[in-house]
C-alpha cells in the first residue's frame, strides 16, 4: 500500500523528533516537550492546504508553524537531519530526493 505524502511526512518528522529526544536529550522515551512538538507537527500536517502536493517544509511557501514551534522544529531538524542517514536511511534518502 502506498502511503500518502502527508503520512510519509508525519513518519519522517516523528522519526526526527524521537531521534532528537533520545540521542540529543538523552531520554529513554519522548519527553513532554518533544511530545507536544510532535502533536503540533502532526496537527499542522493534517491541516496542510497542499495535501499530497506538499513540498518539504524547507521549500514550503507557507509557514504554518507558530514562531516558538518553528524555532523548536528547526532545531530538531538541524540536529536530526544529518543523523537520519544512519538511523533511518530509507526515510532520509526519500526526503532528500523530494527536495531536489
Amino acid at each position: 500500500m502506498v502511503k500518502s505524502r502527508i503520512e510519509e511526512e508525519k513518519k519522517v518528522v516523528e522519526q526526527m523528533i524521537h531521534l532528537y529526544c533520545r540521542k540529543k536529550e538523552g531520554n529513554a522515551s519522548l519527553c513532554p516537550a518533544c511530545h507536544e512538538l510532535l502533536t503540533y507537527a502532526r496537527d499542522r500536517l493534517d491541516h496542510c492546504k497542499f495535501g499530497n502536493d506538499k513540498p518539504t517544509c524547507k521549500k514550503c511557501p507557507v509557514h504554518c508553524y507558530r514562531p516558538d514551534m518553528k524555532k523548536r522544529i528547526k532545531m530538531v531538524m538541524r540536529w536530526s537531519g544529518p543523523r537520519m542517514l544512519f538511523y533511518h536511511p530509507v526515510s532520509a534518502v526519500k526526503h532528500l530526493l523530494r527536495e531536489l
